[in-house]
């Protein structure tokens, strides 16, 4: 059987690599989701966890924050139990009550690693109510994130003029704030971070 080793693993992350992924999937995933079975959850918050997890790292890899004393599994076991306590603790759980009995490593618990799994709940909030924008505006709001100038904007929406776009992009961010601002997830990402 193949395997990798930690620095394959993490690199094929980076890279995106379909089949260090399956690997990944294939090796560690039945241990996540037995954890998190056995803790109040279900398939699809281990495929969440995982999922959210995986992200992580990437996140943590692209901007060279990561670095890993332990094994890889050991590494995403710990990402992932993370995850769900912080699942959990949302829920009200009593964290005394988790069963566990596989290697953690207590030490990724940091305030950067806090910050990216705040990141990703911001980061998904935001993508659904993108989403359920017009694709006008979708357009619009993503040229202006990815630093296109208004006069370019204009052009490619077939605005009259830069100044309409420059309104357009305006009146799009206000709708999607206000979208966002009226979510419960928002208000509970608040209250998680007083």
């Amino acid at each position: 059987m193949i395997s990798y080793t930690n620095e394959e693993l993490l690199h094929g992350i980076l890279r995106n690599d379909n089949l260090i992924l399956q690997y990944i999937y294939k090796n560690f995933f039945y241990k996540i989701n037995f954890f998190v079975k056995k803790n109040s959850g279900d398939d699809d918050d281990s495929n969440d966890v995982f999922q959210e997890a995986i992200i992580i790292i990437y996140r943590k890899l692209k901007a060279n924050d990561l670095v890993l004393d332990c094994s890889f599994e050991t590494y995403l076991y710990s990402v992932c139990r993370f995850l769900w306590l912080r699942h959990l603790e949302k829920r009200k759980a009593e964290k005394e009550k988790i069963q566990d009995n596989h290697d953690f490593n207590a030490d990724i618990y940091d305030n950067a690693f806090e910050e990216t799994a705040d990141m990703n709940e911001k980061y998904r909030l935001y993508q659904k109510h993108f989403k359920n924008l017009g694709t006008d505006c979708q357009k619009v709001l993503q040229m202006f994130f990815d630093k296109v100038p208004l006069k370019q904007i204009a052009q490619v929406m077939g605005f009259q003029s830069e100044k309409y776009a420059k309104k357009r992009k305006y009146k799009c961010k206000e709708y999607l704030v206000k979208s966002i601002k009226q979510d419960i997830e928002y208000k509970k990402i608040l209250e998680n971070n007083l």
